[in-house]
């Protein structure tokens, strides 16, 4: 698969055995963080925390990236697949309530040697796919059998907004088909063991962005009318201005109250779902990225 690498949507062809692809990855997954991180939906993080795997490079280029020192500048260090099953082990052993695969799109082949690795001796706790939700197809559905949960970005309606801010054409169609394929492999109707904690399903995440409400107003119109109304969604307030938005004169503010109370309204009448609080602490959700577990 990385002879001729066709992971995302933007099917670059590139050969990563001799050269990096668009994402800026090679053959090696490369990894930045592997930790207990706090900061999850309720039913993902919980108590014990979710064992988060953040993978250095990506296949977006969202000029608001909150992580972009790894998505962007590729921050982070290579390991074998044998050291990454190894990583999923380690974070069980550590009581984490989930291995969460944070931007996997350029490892998806590594990833599921590891996986294959590390339930052969003894992993057995719900793999979450933390993804931007810009592959193929064809990558979402060789996964199949594979993730319990996924946990995939609908980030844009436009397809103008799609190009200006992350360089993604087709974002919309891309996004939507893989959704509705996530859901044939793990259903709408979320799983949860006595604790209340998520073991098998979905969540769908939107992060609004200032000034432009009516990209959020369209994408939950299309997820009310196109998926089951069971389905599980997570709108996320916590943006704040980072990486080259500051310079962007629609980007570089935070949310307002006013915004804030709109998307309320937006949303009163699905039936399961989370929304963030506004927060003047928006920066304190990103960790630190620091190789912790690498």
């Amino acid at each position: 698969m990385l002879e001729e690498c066709h992971l995302c949507a933007h099917q670059c062809g590139i050969n990563r055995n001799i050269q990096l692809g668009r994402c800026h990855c090679g053959v090696s997954p490369k990894v930045a963080r592997a930790a207990l991180h706090m900061w999850e939906e309720p039913c993902l993080s919980k108590k014990n925390g979710s064992g988060t795997v953040f993978f250095s490079g990506c296949n977006l280029n969202c000029i608001y990236c909150q992580n972009y020192t790894i998505s962007q500048e590729n921050f982070g260090k290579e390991i074998s697949i044998e050291q990454l099953a190894n990583t999923f082990l380690k974070l069980q052993s550590q009581n984490a309530n989930n291995i969460n695969l944070v931007s996997p799109t350029p490892y998806v082949p590594q990833i599921k040697e590891a996986l294959q690795l590390a339930k052969e001796e003894g992993l057995a706790i719900p793999i979450v796919y933390n993804t931007g939700n810009y592959e193929t197809l064809e990558t979402i559905q060789s996964l199949d059998g594979l993730i319990d949960i996924y946990l995939p970005d609908i980030k844009y309606y436009s397809d103008e907004v799609a190009v200006r801010y992350s360089s993604a054409p087709h974002y919309f169609e891309i996004a939507t088909s893989n959704l509705q394929e996530m859901i044939r492999q793990v259903g709408s109707v979320n799983q949860f063991d006595t604790n209340g904690i998520l073991q098998k399903g979905i969540i769908i995440r939107h992060l609004v962005l200032p000034s432009h409400l009516t990209e959020t107003k369209h994408i939950l119109e299309w997820i009310k009318s196109h998926l089951p109304s069971d389905v599980t969604i997570s709108i996320m307030m916590q943006y704040f201005p980072a990486f080259k938005a500051k310079e962007d004169t629609l980007l570089h503010r935070k949310i307002s109250h006013k915004e804030y109370q709109l998307v309320k309204k937006m949303i009163a009448s699905f039936q399961n779902g989370y929304i963030q609080e506004l927060s003047d602490c928006e920066e304190e959700y990103v960790p630190p990225f620091d190789l912790s577990g690498v």
